[in-house]
């Protein structure tokens, strides 16, 4: 399921809305590890354009 996450964020990185929600969803099916690596992931990969969002998003991981 990370990895289809991954390919649905990569998809819809176009828009700051759609990147949001899928983000949020994803706290449904993944579990806290998999969360931990999404998160080391976005950063990677989105830190740039979405870093408000994907700190908001995983503020409360820890």
């Amino acid at each position: 399921m990370l990895e289809y996450t991954k390919t649905i964020l990569q998809k819809v990185s176009f828009s700051k809305e759609l990147f949001s929600r899928e983000l949020r969803k994803s706290f449904k099916w993944l579990q806290k590890d998999e969360l931990i690596m999404l998160y080391a992931w976005c950063l990677l990969n989105f830190n740039e354009s979405y870093q408000d969002i994907i700190r908001e998003v995983f503020e409360n991981l820890g």
